[in-house]
């Protein structure tokens, strides 16, 4: 039986919003208007940990944010959105646990409603071969602003992942599963699969896994 292992990326091995960080790096940079995506950055992102935005509304603001612009343009910026703002957000305990199941020989994933540009440097500095994400849409070499399929989020992710592993002649009923996330947006797939593992949890999912009898693991210190 193979041992799957997937883990969620923000909040979860990530201290931070992946999304949530670009825009903010990019109206630092001067390459998005901050009177323009400043309070709705936010608000998108209280809305997500709520859980009242829509998956189209959520995954295409974020996408939104690459209109226009190639991948070749884009590349220096996302290099040093890793270096200067992603890699000092994942802790050494994230690396350490990604590196036990790489080494246990786990087929490990990345699976994030982050899009898949945004967050590709990511998983290959965590040492992640594979990679679910939302995907962007593209017209010749430039980004169209609108996602492409279905987004990698809430029920998304179990249909995402039943895809990707029936591309590989598995099937998760096959796999002996395991998902690391924080999300109540990942209530679908932490459901879903053998071993749900809820990650440095807000209070709903806390409750949750405590109703279920889930492990929690917190991979950052906590408050007091």
């Amino acid at each position: 039986m193979t041992r799957l292992t997937l883990f969620d990326l923000d909040h979860t091995l990530l201290d931070g919003d992946s999304d949530v960080l670009w825009c903010e790096f990019l109206m630092g940079r001067g390459l998005l208007d901050r009177a323009e995506f400043g309070a709705r950055n936010i608000a998108m992102d209280h809305a997500y940990r709520a859980g009242t935005v829509s998956v189209a509304e959520f995954c295409a603001f974020f996408v939104s944010t690459l209109t226009l612009k190639s991948r070749a343009q884009w590349q220096p910026w996302r290099q040093a959105f890793l270096a200067e703002v992603i890699a000092p957000r994942l802790p050494a305990t994230a690396h350490a646990l990604v590196r036990r199941h790489v080494d246990a020989d786990d087929l490990v994933v990345l699976s994030t409603a982050t899009n898949r540009f945004i967050t590709e440097l990511t998983a290959r500095h965590l040492g992640f071969e594979h990679l679910i994400a939302t995907e962007c849409e593209t017209l010749g070499e430039a980004f169209t602003g609108c996602t492409a399929g279905t987004p990698n989020m809430r029920d998304g992710k179990v249909t995402r992942l039943h895809a990707w592993l029936a591309d590989r002649g598995l099937a998760l009923a096959d796999c002996d599963s395991t998902f690391y996330s924080d999300s109540m947006n990942d209530l679908p797939l932490l459901s879903a699969v053998n071993h749900p593992v809820v990650v440095d949890p807000d209070p709903r999912l806390a409750a949750i896994a405590a109703e279920r009898g889930w492990p929690v693991l917190h991979l950052r210190p906590q408050p007091g």
